[in-house]
This record gives structure tokens, sequence and C-alpha cells, in this order.
């Protein structure tokens, strides 16, 4: 049970009971609530409310201000009301485990898909050159080209690390580090072998482990994170919990950074053991199953492959094949497993062009263009996250694609030589290099050209983009920016928020505004609004503006030590109040003749709602001035 467990309790019921909520996010300061009937809420009884600020209501959202600790309380409200973190508006049906994952999947890669397909069609592009001998592999434009355009994919843990830390609601920068342990380089080369190894699991079965690494005398299986998916999205979800459950026993003061640490340190302890491990096995089997399916009928196994090759990729699985492929090679002089697999990424690109011509949403349309691009060379991750993946139907359709292109792979019995270039550059891997035979590689130009004729008809014909697109006529503008204006709440000298004494305010971490060293006592209402919040000392006082903006305006640094002395309030909490309206009054000389500053830090809490946060140019300013100007 949470801290906060009763005002949760008492939450939920005022706003008309959980069947009430639509869904529930929360700001900085405030819970917000989009409710089925705003009239079921108890407006009153939640103001008075310990532990609730105020009430407000805008932009369609029934808003109950908590205050800096609302994540916890949120947290608290969310288990009260058995509701997921981000409920489905239309209350729609329940999603199973499949379509919950590739949500996340997708939902992960959505912040960097631009960045994913520009990484992609770098490393098409240098490919391309390097084929074209415009330079030399190992050259310096190569080295160069590599390095940035694998960046993304190489790190891709540290990306998704992030990006599911905000799915799962765990801190951003433990997310980060993370997905920056899976792949920390002392930890691959040491896991991955670097000599003998220590010991041996299940020696001599399907899930044979070596063990090159211990931690607190436990065995560490080894397992390559670079480029994967899954490990880390399972590792987050894991600490969402391990985050949950130090939040409830770790006191406030130090939550800081002991949450952080047990909640990185536990996590990957068991990312480490546990998590990892089940993926290793997970390919071994797999491996095991490929090369008992190719003994039965290598036919099957080609349609298989290239069936399932996509899914295998996602889930990081794909290396079991990699094995067999290489000892094939070596001692047979030719493989027919990565072979069966080499439509795939051109099933999937032939889906993308498909798309292009049916999606409605024009940003999905520019995404499709550079996704075609660098699945022509190989790459498909941007076509898969950023496109097919997420509509699941030309995911599906891709697959069945790769699998008839597998077939006739299959059938005209073409093997690859060697393990060399992607996508286009990938059809010469299939020449005899002994005898310069070059029937394999017609094979696989007859298997690519079926794969994609079939992916791309079928598209065509049978996938529809259900998405709902709002028509804007040509004279609407395609978008409004919303002005606001703080007048000077002090008569004094403004100046940058960077120059404040008190580093907290100096390095924004409260938010965005500006300081004034006051010249008289006197602190009056920017703006229309409502007194959010009134600290008992009155050395600070919270206010919101009609239009949302929340704003923190702190007399003097230190002074809530003063308990109130030489302060005076002329508003109470939940007041409205117009521009201009006296707020509070303080005795400036007797503050300073104490030793404390009265520099005073003007901020927008809630800067982040805003597109710009813009500081006047004036030196010396009265309540009839503007201080602040945002932008929405």
């Amino acid at each position: 049970m949470g801290k906060y467990h009763d005002l949760a309790e008492k939450i939920v019921a005022n706003v008309g009971g959980k069947e009430n909520i639509n869904s529930l996010t929360h700001c900085i300061t405030r819970l917000r609530f989009k409710l089925k009937d705003e009239s079921k809420a108890n407006d009153e009884v939640l103001k008075k409310m310990e532990g609730v600020v105020t009430v407000m209501k805008s932009g369609g959202q029934y808003q109950v201000v908590i205050g800096n600790h609302v994540p916890v309380v949120y947290e608290d409200v969310v288990e009260v009301a058995g509701i997921s973190a981000h409920s489905n508006e239309e209350g729609g049906e329940t999603q199973g485990v499949f379509n919950k994952l590739i949500d996340v999947i997708s939902g992960c890669f959505q912040p960097f898909l631009g960045a994913l397909s520009a990484c992609g069609m770098l490393k098409g592009f240098n490919a391309l050159f390097l084929y074209l001998k415009l330079y030399e592999a190992g050259s310096g434009t190569d080295v160069f080209l590599t390095a940035v355009g694998d960046s993304i994919f190489y790190f891709m843990p540290i990306l998704i690390g992030l990006t599911a830390a905000r799915k799962f609601k765990v801190s951003e920068f433990t997310g980060i580090a993370i997905g920056a342990a899976l792949v920390y380089p002392s930890i691959q080369a040491t896991a991955l072998g670097a000599g003998e190894p220590l010991m041996t699991l299940f020696q001599g079965t399907i899930i044979e482990s070596p063990v090159f690494i211990r931690v607190l005398g436990l065995p560490i299986i080894a397992n390559n994170y670079t480029s994967s998916v899954v490990p880390v999205i399972l590792v987050i979800w894991f600490a969402k919990y391990v985050q949950r459950f130090a939040k409830k026993v770790i006191p406030e003061i130090v939550q800081t950074f002991l949450v952080p640490f047990f909640t990185i340190l536990i996590s990957m302890f068991f990312g480490f053991l546990l998590i990892g491990p089940i993926i290793t096995f997970a390919t071994n089997i797999l491996g095991a199953g490929f090369t008992s399916l190719y003994e039965f009928s290598p036919i099957l196994m080609s349609v298989v492959v290239g069936f399932v090759w996509q899914p295998l990729v996602i889930f990081g699985l794909h290396w079991s094949l990699i094995p067999l492929a290489m000892i094939n090679l070596s001692t047979l002089g030719a493989d027919p497993i990565l072979a069966a697999s080499f439509s795939a990424s051109f099933a999937q690109t032939a889906v993308v062009i498909a798309m292009y011509f049916k999606l409605k949403d024009k940003k999905l349309k520019q995404l499709a263009i550079p996704a075609v691009i660098s699945g022509f060379f190989g790459v498909t991750e941007p076509a898969i996250y950023g496109l097919t993946l997420p509509k699941k139907k030309p995911f599906v359709i891709s697959m069945i694609g790769a699998a008839i292109g597998g077939l006739v792979t299959a059938l005209f019995g073409a093997q690859g030589y060697v393990m060399g270039g992607l996508g286009v550059f990938g059809f010469v891997n299939h020449i005899n290099t002994e005898t310069n035979d070059i029937s394999h590689m017609i094979g696989q130009f007859v298997a690519v050209g079926i794969a994609m004729i079939f992916s791309f008809v079928v598209t065509m014909v049978f996938w529809k983009d259900d998405t709902v697109v709002e028509d804007i006529k040509e004279e609407e503008p395609m978008m409004s920016t919303r002005k606001e204006n703080v007048s000077s709440p002090i008569e004094g000298t403004v100046m940058p928020l960077s120059t404040a004494k008190d580093q907290a305010f100096a390095q924004g971490a409260l938010g965005k505004g500006v300081v004034i060293h006051p010249a008289k006592g006197e602190v009056v209402a920017p703006f229309d609004g409502t007194v959010m919040t009134l600290f008992p000392t009155k050395h600070a006082i919270g206010l919101v503006s009609d239009n949302g903006l929340e704003l923190l305006i702190h007399i003097g640094l230190d002074t809530v030590q003063l308990d109130g002395k030489y302060f005076t309030a002329h508003v109470a909490q939940g007041d409205k109040v117009k521009r201009g309206d006296k707020l509070v009054s303080f005795d400036r000389d007797a503050i300073i003749a104490e030793g404390y500053s009265v520099e005073t830090p003007v901020i927008v809490t809630n800067a982040a709602d805003y597109l710009d946060i813009l500081d006047c140019d004036k030196k010396e300013v009265s309540g009839e001035d503007e201080i602040i100007t945002v932008l929405a």
C-alpha cells in the first residue's frame, strides 16, 4: 500500500469513482484526468481536501493540483482506480499480450525513427560507395561513415533504455544507464569469452552455456546485447517494479539518489543473471530446432526461415542461425540457411512501397521514403519499427512474402558462398567463388522478384489504412501560436535566471524565468488567475493563470528560515486574483538586515508545456512591465 493510498482513495471517490475515469496522466504538479462526466466530480470537496491544492478545468481535462510529489500520488491513484498509466480514452478492448508487446516495441522506436532512418541510409550509401570503389574498405571515409551509420544500431539498447523508461514510468536517466550497462565494452568483451571459460553450464544439452565471468560468485552466461531490442525492454520493465518498491520504502529526503541506485543495481544484476540468459537459451533452442528442420526437409526449413526471420531479428534470436551458416560455409563451402532469409528485407521494402500509396498520415508517408531507401540496402529497422509492425497486418504480409521467397530459393537450390553485403549488394554473395557459377544468384533474383511482387500486390489489395486524419481546410492555418504575457510581480531590477545565487534556480531545475532584485517590498499578481500554493511561511507563492501558466514567486533565498517573520499575506490559497492585486508584503530592509538575500526568482514551473519562454530586455521593471512571454 502506497504512502498516499488514503489520499488516492478520496481523490478517486470524488472525481466520480473509477468508472468515471477515461484516462489519467500527470505533469509536474497536477493529476490530469479525462472524465466521462465532469459533473459527477465534487469540486468543492476536492479543493478543501488535505493534500490537494486546488482543482482546475482546462482543455477537456479535470486537473487536481497536488504539488511536487504528484508522481507518487499518481502511482497510488492508478493502483486504487485499477487503471493503466495511459488508459484508452474510449475504453476499447483489452489488448492481448502479443499486441501489448508490439505496441511497446513500436512505441519505444517512435521518438527516434527519423534518426534511425538517417543512419540506415548512411549505412546503405556507404555500402554503395564501397561497391562502386569510390574509396577503399578501411579507409578514413569508410571508417567515418561506418561509425556514424552504425552508431544508432550498435548502441540501440541505450536509446531504447530512454524510450522504454518513458513507457514504463521509470526515471529516464535510469533507463539510459541500464541500456549503457548492457553494451558496456568490458562486460561485452569479458562475458562473450576472452580465453577459456571458467565453467560450462548444462554441458551436453542444447542450452550448453559457457561462463566467462562471475558476479558475487554467481555465473553470468555470455550474450551479445549490442543492437538488441527485447532484452533492454524486459530489464526496464523489471526496473519499473524495483523503482516502485524503492519509492515506498526509502524516505523521500534521500530518494533522489537512493532510488536510482537500488533500481539500477538490482535490475542489472537480475538482467545479466536471468533475463539475458533466457534470450541465450531461446537462441540455442532455436538453433537446434532449425538444424533438425533442415535435416528433415531443406525446403520446409527455407519456408520457415523466410517466414520467421523478421520476428527473430526483433527479438534478437536471429543469432541462432548465424553459427549454423558459418559451420556450413567452413565445412561444405556453401550455406542454404541465410540464403533462405535473403528475400525478407525485400519483401519488407515492397510492403512499405505499397503502404506509401495508401497511407493517410503525411508524416508516415515522409518516413516511408527513407525506409524504402535503407530497406533496399538491407537495413529494415526503420520500415519494421516505424511502419509495418505498428500497423500489424503489413508486417504479417511481409513475413508471408519472405516465406514465398524462401520457398523459391529452395526450389532453385540457391545457396550463399560468402557472408558479405546486405540488400542489393547481397546478390553477389550467391556466386560460386570457385566455379564463378552465377545460377544461384539468378535464383535469388527470381525469389526476390516474386517475394516483392506478392508483398506489394497483397498489401495494395488487402490492407486499408484505418487512421483517421482530420481534414484541414486550406484557408485555415496549420498551427496557431498562443501567447501569454507575465507582468512583473515586483518593482525592481530584472536579471537572467542564470545569475541566481541558488544553483537550483540558476540551473533551471525548477523551471525557466528571471530573477528580480526588489526595490520595494510588495508582490502583486502578474496575471489573472488563482493562488495555487501559498507557503505557510509566506516567502513563496504559486499561481496558475486562467490559461494554465504555472508561476512560482520565491521571495528571497533561504527566507523560509524566517518562518513568516517580515512577511504579510493578502490572499489565501485558492483565491482568484486579478492582474495587479496585492499578494504579499515584505519588509525588504529588515530581511536584508537579518543577513538574507532578497533576490526573487520568478519561475514558470510548467515550462515544458510551452514552445518557448521569452525573457524581457528591460533592466528596471514595475507592475506594468512584462517580464516573461510564453508561446504555446
